[in-house]
């Protein structure tokens, strides 16, 4: 199976995942494109949702998070739980500020930015960049989003040279005020920014009410090393995992049968509260061991989560609870069901740094290419305890996939992600799962060959499982 698997093939997919996802927002509308062409159904969170057996639905908030799912084919009422993994689609980078252009004596035009995220400062600099994001327009009385994306090399930040800063490599604390703003062009290019985003969104400049704008690295993902073990690219962190979600989620789906195809034209429910007397015996709930999996993208993790498209909002908490009422279940059935639920929090990890081997854990030491990494975590910033870990363990051994644990040095205080976030709002058994990096929060991240492979492979395990809560423990349904 080792020798079996098509690794470069499978990144070669994810770059061009990542390329058509220069910020959140594209991202979610790439994620769009590939569910649709996959027979997905947008519902809205504004409208009446009317689910039936086997259907196959996906809902978006704000444009920048994106919650897909599948209702079982068969028994669609008595569904075990919920099969969730989470990942998230922003990354650090510098957002554009509203009237962003700066004159610098006549010769010069900058653009004004801020920090979005907790960035590594020097990469930046000197590597052609670009603008994404997306411009709210006023079409007669509507207001419309549209993506922008300024395809090719715009900007630049440069660097000041070494002979006008003698202590450049003794350490620098970078000014994002004044180190950071990306050079646009010279003085002739003033008053040309926004005409020319609207041009590239084929809008009239006075139409644009508000923007959304981003910088992203124009450099294309590469492979590379001796034996072409690397891989590098913008924004691993954390499209790798989302497109490793997306990867599984689709993979995962169970071919529809004529017998399952006939069961769904007659299950089609509207929302009422309708449970059938068949799936309830002694007061009890009749569950099939079948579970909806649930590939969940949240936006701003990189900034804290706290946004109405964030894990911190009730954006994966309403979907679930809708799913639950439109497929017939009362209040006692969607308890039981999230007690029957897991997530996967997927979120990268740190990887041994080679010149700073001494900056990990002695005795817990992930590598990139070593398998999917089970992040720990005492104070709860990862989610992970023995059972959710032992869980994580059994998907992975029975996908055939290598997996490494990753825990913070005890005197270097680590990060915290999506899963113990989430949990306030649904409370579900979850393990904080990652993919070994090197340069977390670089514009040009590195990581392996091989471990998107392992990921998608685990996840797409995990989605056609089930986690069963028992009196003494959990029990795994494998399909």
């Amino acid at each position: 199976m080792e020798e079996g698997r098509e690794y470069k093939d499978t990144v070669q997919k994810l770059f061009a995942f990542i390329e058509e996802s220069p910020s959140q927002y594209h991202a979610v509308d790439t994620m769009r494109k590939h569910l649709e062409a996959a027979g997905y159904e947008q519902l809205l969170e504004s409208g009446a949702w009317k689910l039936k057996s086997g259907g196959k639905y996906y809902v978006i908030r704000s444009g920048s998070s994106l919650i897909a799912f599948r209702i079982p084919a068969q028994d669609s009422q008595n569904y075990c739980g919920f099969q969730i993994v989470a990942s998230h689609s922003d990354s650090p980078s510098f957002k554009i500020k509203t009237n962003p252009e700066m004159n610098v004596e006549e010769h010069y035009v900058k653009l004004n930015v801020e920090k979005y995220g907790g960035m590594l400062c020097a990469p930046w600099f000197d590597r052609p960049l670009s603008v994404a994001g997306r411009l709210i327009v006023k079409e007669n009385n509507r207001l419309v989003t549209k993506l922008i994306n300024v395809d090719r090399d715009l900007v630049m930040i440069p660097n000041l040279a070494i002979h006008m800063n003698r202590e450049a490599n003794k350490g620098y604390d970078y000014n994002i005020q004044k180190d950071m703003l990306p050079l646009y062009g010279c003085g002739e290019a003033k008053g040309k920014f926004m005409k020319q985003i609207a041009e590239a969104a084929n809008v009239k400049e006075d139409a644009i009410l508000a923007s959304d704008l981003f910088l992203y690295n124009r450099m294309k993902g590469s492979i590379w090393g001796a034996c072409e073990e690397f891989i590098s690219s913008p924004k691993l962190d954390d499209l790798q995992c989302a497109f490793s979600s997306l990867e599984a989620f689709l993979q995962s789906e169970e071919p529809l049968s004529s017998e399952n195809v006939q069961a769904n034209e007659q299950s089609e429910v509207d929302g009422k509260n309708v449970i059938n007397e068949k799936n309830v015996i002694n007061g009890k709930n009749v569950i099939n061991g079948k579970s909806i999996p649930v590939h969940c993208v949240f936006d701003n993790e990189e900034v804290g989560s706290g946004t109405k498209q964030g894990a911190a909002s009730t954006f994966l908490a309403d979907t679930l609870i809708r799913i639950n009422h439109a497929m017939g279940r009362d209040e006692a059935g969607y308890r039981q069901s999230i007690a029957n639920s897991f997530m996967l929090s997927a979120d990268n990890a740190h990887g041994v740094h080679p010149n700073h081997t001494d900056k990990a854990c002695p005795t817990n030491r992930p590598y990139p290419g070593n398998g999917v990494v089970i992040k720990y975590s005492a104070n709860q910033k990862y989610t992970t305890d023995a059972i959710s870990a032992a869980v994580f363990e059994e998907i992975c051994n029975r996908a055939n996939v290598p997996y490494q644990i990753y825990v913070n040095r005890s005197d270097i205080l680590g990060g915290s992600t999506l899963g113990n976030i989430s949990t306030t709002q649904v409370s579900v058994n979850t393990v904080d799962i990652g993919l070994a990096q090197l340069a977390m929060h670089s514009p040009y991240e590195t990581g392996s060959v091989k471990d998107t492979d392992y990921m998608i492979q685990a996840m797409k395990t995990f989605f056609e499982a089930s986690v069963r809560q028992t009196e003494d423990g959990y029990e795994l349904i494998f399909r």
